[in-house]
């Protein structure tokens, strides 16, 4: 009976954020909106490393939660719950999107010589994983958590040069999942600005 309840209130919130539940084939259901995850920070040219100077960083593909492993948005009701939009999607998987903005923001820094790819030799490593991220909607119109945790190995000496957690957490402008795609963008670019300010510091 309570697990019956518990789906019952998830899925009534499901409704609330992400529009009316399919039934069927009726023409009456929305179709999905899918949304594209960016790096909010202004776009910027490209800087040439220096010459000889630039160590060479090899960038692994972000994991992330099994959870979290999908084209639709998560939101929270409440800190042990999470719950998918119906018909609000990505249209990359997080993960997989998030290293690319994560390799593309490094290449314009201009201070690393970015690889990718198991077999590719480099100096260092830089290891990802999206811990949290998602829409806190315990009330409205609520804020996009994202939670990442980095590592920075020295692939030659095999050390641990530095780890750490990056969180952001950014307010909606309005009570629905076009709000929420914009903070995620919102979030992950301020994430990247602390990443990338991390690494230089370790250099």
């Amino acid at each position: 009976m309570k697990t019956a309840c518990f789906r019952l209130v998830l899925l009534s919130a499901s409704v609330l954020l992400g529009g009316c539940v399919s039934l069927g084939n009726s023409s009456d259901t929305p179709a999905a909106v899918y949304y594209v995850l960016n790096d909010a920070a202004p776009v910027t040219a490209p800087l040439p490393p220096a010459a000889g100077a630039a160590p060479s960083l090899r960038v692994i593909d972000t994991t992330t939660g099994s959870f979290y492993d999908t084209d639709q948005l998560v939101f929270s009701r409440s800190a042990d719950t999470r719950g998918l939009y119906q018909f609000a999607r990505w249209t990359e998987r997080p993960g997989k999107r998030f290293t690319e903005l994560m390799r593309t923001r490094l290449e314009r820094q201009g201070g690393w010589n970015v690889a990718s790819g198991s077999y590719v030799r480099a100096d260092w490593l830089l290891d990802t994983e999206l811990v949290e991220f998602y829409h806190d909607a315990a009330s409205e119109p609520g804020q996009v958590r994202l939670v990442l945790r980095a590592s920075l190995l020295d692939i030659k000496q095999r050390k641990l040069l530095g780890q750490r957690v990056f969180e952001q957490q950014v307010p909606l402008a309005n009570y629905d999942a076009a709000a929420a795609a914009q903070a995620s963008s919102q979030a992950v670019g301020r994430v990247l600005d602390d990443l990338t300010v991390w690494l230089a510091s370790l250099k």
